[in-house]
């Protein structure tokens, strides 16, 4: 049966997905976006797009009249400044609009963590969950383990670091316990939230079949593409010393890395069974999730990556045709010159490999090592 539903956070890694899932199903789906620009491309005619934040409210009054079921996928990783006020203020807003359209339930994705070294972003992420379940309108918080599929944060930090680095070293969070989850399940239980009967809201701990290591996702990472590598205990490496070591070698920024790796020093296991009990969804283990990213990347491009969302890249994006497939990110733009092919190509000729920039190519270099420990992308 058709739902009206709000889709949050479309523009993102696991927002997009979900997007075409629904609209694959044929759901009358109504879009919130920043930038409805970056969204159009990527959607169905019949879908709509409201212009506006949540942070601040605009157009959420308008995206929700008429809607069942809401979906809040907004995050604000990566985004400069105190994103856990702004993070706050956009669960109230969200509760509140939610509340006076009538919505029948908010379904919200959040994530697992606890313990004393619970990173500030996690916490974060469980407070949204707090707002939004104290409101009137019945919630289901999922709180997700990390997320592994082609183009996800976590993915492309484990595969960048095996593909590049012979030998690594090891820090103590590399134990840490995790449950990882592949993408396609989180889709699915997503999916699955705007049907399952729901009276009062619910906190759903969700994850793989396996219990493993981070270390053991770099070694099944390994295995699977056929690359053996070597690491080496350290017993010390501060998360700020490795979110810089990540900025050299993946394609995570120091900010982000930051994050990530406060966030990876915590034990993110699922603890009960709610998750079996509610819903029908059988996860994956580890294996199947790395083999299916692996083959997602060698078969197409990836449908959506962490870094398309604005938080995660802590700048506005430009209206782009790009993609990522494996190691390669394509960036396809076109504009109309009227000179000559071989006219127009000499610029092109002049910059890049080892001719470098046009002018003082030396200074680009200084400017990038002093870019990186500021948190910026290098």
């Amino acid at each position: 049966m058709s739902r009206r539903v709000l889709v949050t956070g479309a523009t993102g890694y696991v927002g997009g997905r979900l997007l075409h899932r629904l609209e694959r199903r044929g759901d009358d789906i109504t879009c919130l976006a920043r930038t409805p620009d970056n969204l159009e491309a990527r959607c169905l005619p019949t879908t709509r797009i409201v212009k506006g934040d949540v942070t601040s409210g605009e157009g959420l009054d308008e995206a929700m009249a008429g809607v069942e079921v809401a979906y809040f996928l907004v995050h604000s990783m990566g985004a400069a400044g105190n994103y856990h006020r702004a993070e706050r203020e956009s669960a109230r807003n969200f509760a509140a609009a939610a509340e006076r359209a009538g919505v029948k339930r908010i379904v919200y994705l959040g994530a697992l963590g606890r313990g004393k070294h619970r990173s500030k972003h996690l916490e974060s992420r469980q407070e949204v969950g707090r707002i939004l379940r104290s409101g009137s309108v019945p919630t289901i918080e999922f709180r997700s383990s990390v997320i592994i599929g082609s183009g996800s944060l976590s993915f492309e930090m484990v595969r960048a670091l095996v593909d590049r680095l012979p030998l690594m070293v090891w820090p103590k969070w590399v134990d840490t316990p995790t449950q990882p989850i592949g993408v396609e399940d989180v889709i699915d239980y997503l999916a699955e939230a705007s049907e399952i009967p729901l009276e009062e809201s619910v906190v759903v701990e969700i994850g793989g079949t396996d219990q493993v290591s981070y270390g053991q996702l770099l070694i099944e990472y390994g295995r699977a593409r056929g690359l053996r590598r070597f690491f080496i205990r350290v017993p010390v490496l501060t998360p700020r010393l490795s979110s810089l070591w990540l900025g050299l070698v993946t394609p995570v920024y120091a900010r982000v890395g930051r994050q990530l790796v406060d966030g990876l020093r915590a034990e993110t296991i699922v603890t009960n069974d709610t998750a079996e009990r509610l819903f029908s969804v059988r996860p994956m283990g580890m294996r199947e999730q790395i083999d299916r990213a692996l083959a997602n990347e060698d078969r197409e491009f990836a449908e959506t990556k962490w870094s398309d969302a604005v938080s995660s890249r802590g700048q506005s994006r430009m209206r782009w045709g790009g993609a990522r497939k494996g190691t390669r990110l394509v960036d396809s733009r076109s504009a109309f010159v009227p000179v000559p092919a071989e006219v127009a190509f000499r610029p092109i000729q002049r910059i890049g490999g080892d001719n470098g920039w046009y002018h003082a190519d030396w200074m680009w270099d200084v400017r990038g090592a002093v870019d990186l420990p500021f948190g910026g992308a290098g």
